[in-house]
C-alpha cells in the first residue's frame, strides 16, 4: 500500500500526476531514482557510504534497503526507486525543517549552463550570503491550529532574519505574536539535542576527505507532543539528497564544512541571545 508522504517540506512531490517519492506502512520511503548520472551518482553512494564512515556518523543518514521497482506516481508504470528509511514515520505531527548546506549547491563536473542557473538560483535565497538555506519546513502548532507551512515561493524569498524567526519558531509552544522559544534547551540544548548533534556532525567534517556533499540536505525534525507528554523522542538530525555527492579525493570539504557553521552560529543564537523560558518553568 504506497502512499504520498504526509510529511514531505521540499523537493519532488508526487502530486497533480507528477514523479515523486513514496511511502509505506512498514517505515521504508520510496525515491525515484533519476534516470541521468543524478540517479547513478546517488545510488553509488547508498551502496558504498555505510563501509566508509565511521560508525558514529552512520546515524545520521537514513537506512538503505537497496532498489525496487514500483510503480511509479505519474502513473507512467514500474519504475527503479531507492528504498530508504522513512525519517518521519512514527511521528504523528512532527515539526520538520529542510536545510540545504553550502554557500554553492552546484557540482564541479556541471555544465557552465547548469552552474549558471544554479548560481542563480542560490543568490536569490540566503545559499550565497549565509552559506545555507531553508528548503522547506512545516512546525505543529495545535490540534486546532495544524501545521504552519509557508508555501515555497515565500521560503525561497527568506532573509537572514527570516531565518532567524523561523529557528525560533521551530522551539515555540506559541508561534504568535513572538515565539516563546519555550522548547529551545529542549530541543536545542542538551546532550542528546539537535545542536549537540550538529557539532558531532562538525567535528566529523574538518576531518573527513571521503566525500564533497554538494546540495545536500540536512533535515531537522521532532515531535511537539511528544515533549509535552514527557514521552522520550529523539531529536533527529539526518543528512539527505545526495545526486551530487562526489568522491573528496583527500581534500576537506570546506563549502559543507563552511555552511554548517554558519547554521550552528544561528541555531546557537536562539539559546545565547534571547532569555529562553525552559519547557519545565513554563509549566510548573
Amino acid at each position: 500500500m504506497f502512499k504520498i508522504p504526509k510529511h514531505q517540506v521540499a523537493g519532488h512531490q508526487a502530486i497533480d500526476g507528477n514523479l515523486g517519492p513514496l511511502v509505506d506502512d512498514s517505515g521504508r520511503f520510496y525515491k525515484p531514482l533519476q534516470d541521468d548520472e543524478r540517479g547513478t551518482t546517488e545510488l553509488a553512494f547508498y551502496q558504498s557510504f555505510s563501509s566508509k564512515l565511521p560508525h558514529h556518523i552512520r546515524g545520521f543518514f537514513p537506512v538503505f534497503y537497496g532498489t525496487q521497482l514500483v510503480e511509479a506516481s505519474d502513473g507512467s508504470g514500474l519504475h527503479p526507486h531507492l528504498v530508504l528509511q522513512d525519517i518521519t514515520s512514527n511521528h504523528l505531527n512532527p515539526s520538520i525543517l529542510d536545510v540545504k548546506i553550502g554557500s554553492r549547491t552546484w557540482y564541479p563536473e556541471a555544465s557552465e549552463d547548469y552552474i549558471q542557473k544554479v548560481l542563480e538560483g542560490d543568490r536569490l535565497t540566503t545559499t550565497v550570503t549565509l552559506g545555507f538555506r531553508i528548503s522547506g519546513l512545516q512546525i505543529y502548532e495545535s490540534k486546532e491550529s495544524g501545521y504552519w507551512k509557508p508555501a515555497r515561493k515565500e521560503v525561497k524569498s527568506f532573509s537572514a532574519d527570516d531565518v532567524r524567526l523561523v529557528l525560533r519558531k521551530f522551539v515555540s509552544l506559541n508561534l504568535e505574536p513572538e515565539p516563546d522559544c519555550c522548547f529551545a534547551s529542549t530541543i536545542y540544548g542538551g546532550c542528546s539535542g539537535i545542536l549537540e548533534q550538529l557539532l558531532e556532525l562538525k567535528a566529523w567534517f574538518e576531518d573527513q576527505t571521503v566525500y564533497h556533499f554538494h546540495s545536500c540536505s540536512l533535515l531537522l525534525l521532532f515531535d511537539k507532543e511528544s515533549v509535552l507528554n514527557g514521552r522520550t523522542v529523539p531529536f533527529k538530525v539526518k543528512l539527505i539528497d545526495f545526486a551530487h555527492t562526489v568522491e573528496a579525493k583527500g581534500v576537506i570539504d570546506h563549502n559543507f564544512l563552511g555552511g554548517l557553521c554558519s547554521f550552528i552560529k544561528f541555531v546557537s543564537e536562539v539559546l545565547t541571545d534571547f532569555k529562553v523560558p525552559t519547557i519545565e518553568a513554563r509549566f510548573n
